[in-house]
């Protein structure tokens, strides 16, 4: 069996085994091994000089193409939703808050809220940050 057919073998094994994991690793080496099969059968060259095809486009392949296409293919983080959404905005307060007591208008809905630190006490119409929810409350603190 000539050495070009047992590299387009090996390396449509391999692209196959990757069908299996996934981790495009396996495809990158299927790249060198048909790399390699490529310029067996174009050059006819040794197989110490194929191996060094294999070996050296499977290593850029690995290096410069895998890290791309996962990027391109792992699934994009999407925009916070629901209470998630909420954290980071800024609100106005309308009934002083402090430890047990207080109101702020959150894009654009009223919501119980408590200041983040107990001892803060922040006053109608002052801006706060919203920290996080706690269950029906907003969890504020001071706007820098």
């Amino acid at each position: 069996m000539p050495v070009a057919v047992i590299w387009l073998v090996f390396g449509l094994v391999l692209a196959g085994a990757e069908a299996l994991t996934g981790d495009m690793s396996l495809l990158m080496l299927a790249g060198g091994a048909l790399a390699a099969a490529g310029s067996t059968w174009l050059l006819s060259w040794p197989v110490w000089a194929d191996a060094a095809v294999f070996l050296v486009v499977s290593i850029l392949l690995l290096v410069l193409v895998r890290p791309a296409l996962r990027r391109r293919l792992a699934p994009a983080t999407g925009l916070p939703t629901g209470i998630k959404a909420l954290e980071g905005r800024s609100a106005v307060v309308l009934d002083r808050v402090a430890r047990d007591e207080g109101q702020v208008k959150l894009d654009g809905q009223v919501w119980t809220a408590r200041p983040l630190n107990e001892d803060d006490v922040f006053e109608p119409g002052e801006r706060v940050t919203v920290m996080q929810i706690d269950g029906a409350t907003a969890v504020v603190f001071k706007d820098l």
